[in-house]
């Protein structure tokens, strides 16, 4: 049985990561890169990178596709683009991006870091009403805040 930190691993193995000052240069020099963020709708709504588009993880592989109520066709027209999958730590984005990739995408890379990095980066946040993100109020926001239930016991 793998932990989800070995799965993570494994799938590292066939996914590409960029730093988010990488990613900040990309967007810049590339207006055709597709940012997928994979987090939940609440969370995209919170805080997102301006101009991404919400893909939640649980709806991912059947959003690729024609035919399905999920469907988005700007992802499914997007198998030759250049894409960025972001999440808030880099780990769910790293599970999508290797679903996009056994789907058939070319060019798909992971944020390394996620949000996080990005936010520590000092790059720019909006919210669901694309108004700017104060970065000192997102420090509160990606700080976990585990329960006594979910802690490894001792």
């Amino acid at each position: 049985m793998k932990t989800f930190l070995e799965l993570i691993r494994h799938c590292l193995t066939e996914v590409r990561e960029v730093m988010p000052w990488d990613l900040a240069e990309r967007i810049r020099e590339n207006p055709e890169l597709l940012i997928i963020d994979v987090r939940e709708p609440y969370e995209f709504e919170a805080m997102h990178i301006p101009g991404s588009l919400n893909v939640p993880r649980g709806i991912l592989e059947s959003a690729c596709e024609w035919d399905y109520e999920e469907t988005i066709p700007e992802l499914v027209q997007a198998r030759e683009r250049e894409i960025v999958v972001v999440c808030r730590s880099g780990y769910r984005s790293i599970l999508a991006a290797h679903s996009l990739n056994l789907l058939g995408y070319q060019n798909v890379a992971s944020l390394k870091l996620g949000l996080r990095g990005w936010k520590d980066d000092e790059q720019p946040l909006v919210d669901g009403t694309n108004q700017p993100v104060d970065l000192d109020l997102a420090d509160d926001y990606f700080t976990p805040k585990l329960r006594p239930d979910q802690r490894r016991p001792a």
